[in-house]
């Protein structure tokens, strides 16, 4: 490659910065908080009520006053009357009188006068009278109200990413909805007159189309919502009716096929009459053809991916998911990456940041190459974990380098 067409290239990182310069964070809504996991607060959440909201016991046994209790021992245990049962969801009314106890089941609320909890591994576990050989502490086996969440305190900030421990605290004091940026709505349309449903019997020049399926899932597994609308042929008009009818109910969209130089390349076509859309060589590989920009009067970001498979998701890891992470209010940027020891060599081109496919193996630090440079290679990519990344001034990896690695499949971030 010379100098001259290197020049003409747009860096990854420049091309990154165009995109999370463009998409903005979704404005907040109030979700069920049956629907927030994976999203990001708004918000700060306050509670309405304390955690406990009464006194109550962390243990099996009996609710005791202290001075019934001074001097029992093994070989002089205190014996007291035992006026009921007070079972969680049930409510002893009155204050214990001097002598006498409750017996309190976990979870119950403390009687007035109480100032503890014998467990019942300390008695002789009696139902009318009971026999104690141990004295506990003030408040012992006592929650106290409010010692874990106090009422009016902020307990969840905003920019918490809401999974299951924090929605279960929103449960606990009694949230039924959150404040949340919402899930994006990312359309993914596959484009090309040689693409069928998977399924299909194939006729001569056909291939299944697994873009769709493929970018799909990955927006879906990292907690947005993938919506496939199918496959467009190279015709233009039903390129551009397609993407005009998806922007209704899209927060991205992306397309694939279409982005290169041939003729039929009809993305590039349409896209010049509907939007803001800058198509460019980024110095990469795979992926190098992008596009970028945004559509319609919502102007809603428009990834336009090249047609084949490895290019295609490599891009969605590279540009796309940092993208949707910033739209859901997810602290992002360049993918993250570890460091490891490659056993294995292959070359990379001058001038372009190498994204090869790899398995990675936590365990020992190490990183092998799986298949070849070519971006049409999806077995290769199905057996892969990681992208092995080579940057732009080095032109071969030999057994043993260190390498940088991004580990894929809910890898760092």
């Amino acid at each position: 490659m010379s100098d001259s067409d290197n020049a003409t290239m747009r860096s990854v990182d420049d091309h990154l910065k165009t995109v999370l310069d463009t998409v903005q964070l979704l404005a907040p809504m109030e979700l069920p908080i049956t629907d927030v996991n994976g999203l990001v607060l708004a918000d700060d959440v306050v509670a309405s009520i304390a955690l406990p909201p009464f006194d109550n016991s962390s243990v099996d046994g009996y609710a005791v006053r202290l001075a019934d209790l001074e001097g029992a021992a093994e070989d002089s245990p205190a014996e007291l009357s035992v006026i009921g049962d007070i079972a969680a969801g049930s409510v002893h009314e009155g204050i214990l009188e001097p002598g006498t106890c409750a017996r309190i089941m976990t979870g119950a609320m403390v009687p007035h006068g109480a100032e503890a909890i014998v467990p019942v591994e300390w008695t002789d576990a009696g139902t009318e009278s009971v026999r104690i050989t141990r004295v506990p502490e003030r408040d012992q086996n006592i929650r106290i109200l409010g010692s874990d969440v106090k009422t009016g305190e902020v307990v969840l900030k905003a920019g918490t990413r809401l999974g299951p421990r924090q929605i279960g605290l929103l449960a606990a004091i009694g949230q039924v909805h959150a404040p949340v940026h919402p899930h994006p709505r990312v359309v993914v349309l596959s484009t090309g007159s040689e693409l069928v449903e998977p399924g299909t019997v194939l006729g001569p020049g056909q291939i299944n189309d697994g873009n769709g399926p493929a970018l799909t899932a990955a927006v879906n597994a990292m907690g947005a919502t993938g919506i496939r609308v199918g496959i467009v042929g190279d015709d233009p008009q039903g390129v551009l009716d397609a993407i005009e009818d998806q922007l209704i109910r899209a927060d991205v969209v992306i397309t694939t096929g279409g982005v290169s130089v041939g003729a039929y390349d009809v993305v590039k076509e349409v896209l010049s009459t509907l939007g803001t859309v800058e198509f460019t060589k980024v110095a990469m590989q795979p992926g190098m053809p992008q596009g970028f920009g945004t559509v319609g009067e919502d102007r809603i970001p428009i990834f336009t991916l090249p047609g084949n498979p490895v290019s295609a998701y490599v891009s969605f890891e590279i540009y796309i998911r940092p993208a949707i992470e910033k739209m859901m209010g997810i602290a992002t940027g360049p993918r993250k990456t570890v460091t490891a020891t490659c056993f294995g060599a292959f070359t990379s081109p001058d001038g372009k940041r190498q994204f090869a496919r790899g398995v990675y193996d936590p365990a020992a630090l190490s990183v092998r190459p799986v298949g070849g440079h070519g971006s049409h290679l999806v077995g290769d990519l199905a057996l892969a974990n990681a992208l092995i990344v080579v940057p732009e001034h080095v032109t071969e990896v030999v057994d043993g380098d260190d390498v940088e690695v991004i580990v894929l499949d809910g890898g760092v971030r």
